[in-house]
């Protein structure tokens, strides 16, 4: 008699997904790869999800669901504001952790601005995202770690398009870490408005 399969939860299928993700671009990311690395078999996951699509659907809706999450972990795990958000800074670097790495995310990213369903959740992401980082800065303000006259939207939004700009200018120049390029970026973004409390 086989053994009976063991039940897995659609977060455990998700993370087979992004590990899998993590190795690969679009083009070689099969369900058979993603069944193996989560221990079932592909039949599972077409009885789950349907498809690859619907999979990557599930996946990117679920990320657009807890978008706002991520930042807010960050502003619970410090004390500071600012190192909050430089941990966040860091957590963005981790997509080019390697130029091979930040070349398979640019390459999923394609699929979320075409697909209009893949880019309705990369916008719901996109903005709680922003209304994170605008409430950390508020946050910076009133610990005195920013000016008090900071425009915190505009700076959120600024703050946004510096992040991923850098990876793609690190990309290029590739000297140092991304981490460590990114940081210089964020750090040279926020400079006018710290250290001048009140």
């Amino acid at each position: 008699m086989s053994p009976r399969p063991r039940k897995v939860t659609d977060e455990q299928l998700f993370t087979a997904a992004l590990a899998v993700m993590n190795r690969v671009g679009p083009n070689e990311l099969t369900l058979a790869a993603i069944a193996r690395e989560a221990g079932v078999t592909p039949a599972v996951l077409v009885q789950r999800f349907g498809s690859k699509r619907d999979l990557l659907l599930g996946l990117s809706r679920k990320f657009s669901d807890g978008s706002g999450e991520m930042v807010a972990a960050f502003a619970k795990q410090h004390a500071s504001p600012l190192a909050a958000l430089h941990a966040y800074a860091d957590c963005v670097a981790g997509m080019a952790a390697t130029p091979a790495a930040f070349v398979r995310n640019l390459a999923y990213l394609q699929t979320d601005l075409t697909d209009p369903e893949f880019r309705r959740h990369l916008a719901k992401h996109a903005r709680a995202t922003r209304a994170g980082l605008r409430r950390l800065l508020e946050r910076a303000i009133r610990a005195g770690e920013l000016a008090s006259d900071t425009p915190t939207a505009r700076l959120a939004r600024t703050i946004e398009a510096v992040l991923s700009g850098s990876m793609l200018t690190w990309v290029v120049y590739r000297e140092g870490s991304a981490t460590t390029w990114v940081r210089a970026d964020l750090d040279a973004v926020l400079g006018p408005y710290s250290g001048r409390s009140g």
